[in-house]
């Protein structure tokens, strides 16, 4: 029974150290938008210095600039690419979209990983009818065009949307879209069945405490201890309202037929800073909201009605940027300045004082070569411990 024992107790050590182990070497477990809607933001090596520090392994872009992904070549990092609401009737073009591909993905997928293409960002909504109309045509030209180079099985192809395109959200099995938009979604929903690819939204509960502040609580939204709701239809129980809205969308999409299509979100964050009416855009909001929903990806949380599907998070953003259009709360997103130091703390990054170019940063290898004599040491010690317990 002893040695029995003393078998578990080592076996359950290794599988926590391996777990450990692997944690590390994959990076954190979501992606942040780096967008460029600035005029005093850094070099692109200095922003990869950064991404490095941060061990962060996902990427999403609004455009396919080539010096961002040529500066990430050789790196662990994977990139969600842009590609403009403004070239979706180009894009319906066969040739056009194969031409796109063969210039700005191909060139660069031998030393940088680039695997989705986000088709258009927040179309529907945006009051153009003629880029609803483009936008399923345009991927899937683009996907045709992956598929005629070989490349549909290492780059997906999809599109964001703005969360208006939902009618309700409360309860989240209610969730359901605009009447308006289920001719263009519809068609969506296959070709993202079709393809395996996701459907991305762009999810930020700021807008709903903005919106309403007087009976949306503030805890609920900002991931703090409260009595959460309920959802009166399932009986599932939710304490904040991230994931209310993820399940929401999943509800929407199963009432149009499918069950076979994963959400994950595009964008979300909050404001540090916002105009006098924007009521919530603070530094403190800010710091709870992303140190909370940090912690439950580090957890690998699902929702409440997927709770075998961790949730899936790109945050915005990555820097402020001082020349974004709109309110104050639109150019004061980012969780770090132009000069690398972090808006906040997040626990992110431990060093003072921005980019640190001298930093020396240690390889991916030496992380690993290190944990594996921490591992071997720390069970040899066990056992040597319990053998001179028995």
């Amino acid at each position: 029974m002893a040695i029995s024992s003393f078998l578990f107790k080592l076996i359950l050590l290794f599988l926590t150290i391996h777990d450990l182990f692997i944690m590390q070497s994959h990076g954190l477990n979501f992606g942040i938008n780096y967008g460029q809607i600035a005029n005093n933001l850094p070099s692109h090596s200095r922003v990869a210095a950064l991404i490095k520090s941060l061990n962060v392994t996902r990427i999403k872009l609004y455009d396919a600039d080539p010096n961002v992904l040529s500066t990430f070549s050789n790196s662990n990092v994977e990139f969600m690419i842009g590609l403009g609401n403004e070239n979706l009737q180009n894009m319906r073009d066969p040739i056009k979209a194969q031409t796109w591909i063969q210039q700005n993905v191909q060139p660069y997928l031998s030393k940088t990983k680039i695997t989705a293409i986000n088709v258009g960002n927040e179309v529907l909504g945006n009051n153009d009818i003629n880029s609803y109309i483009n936008l399923l045509p345009a991927m899937q030209s683009v996907y045709n065009a992956l598929v005629s180079l070989g490349l549909s099985q290492q780059v997906t192809v999809t599109t964001s949307h703005s969360y208006v395109i939902l009618s309700n959200s409360f309860p989240p099995s209610s969730g359901s879209f605009k009447e308006e938009f289920i001719q263009y979604i519809q068609p969506l929903l296959s070709f993202h069945a079709q393809t395996k690819s996701p459907f991305l939204i762009n999810a930020y509960p700021f807008f709903a405490y903005k919106g309403d502040p007087e009976h949306v609580s503030l805890n609920y939204v900002l991931f703090q201890p409260n009595s959460g709701s309920v959802d009166p239809a399932t009986n599932l129980h939710y304490d904040n309202m991230l994931y209310a809205q993820i399940d929401a969308v999943y509800a929407a999409i199963k009432a149009l037929g499918h069950n076979d299509i994963e959400v994950k979100i595009s964008e979300t964050g909050w404001p540090s800073k916002g105009d006098a009416d924007e009521v919530g855009a603070s530094l403190q909001n800010a710091e709870i909201y992303h140190t909370n929903l940090l912690k439950r990806i580090e957890m690998r949380q699902g929702t409440p009605a997927k709770p075998s599907v961790p949730v899936d998070i790109y945050v915005f953003a990555l820097f402020n940027e001082d020349l974004k259009p709109g309110p104050s709360s639109e150019k004061n997103y980012g969780l770090y300045y132009p000069d690398g130091t972090p808006v906040y703390n997040i626990g992110l990054q431990q060093s003072q004082g921005g980019y640190f170019p001298e930093m020396v940063i240690e390889s991916k290898s030496n992380i690993l070569s290190n944990n594996f004599v921490v591992s071997i040491l720390a069970l040899f010690l066990v056992f040597v411990w319990e053998i001179r317990r028995f």
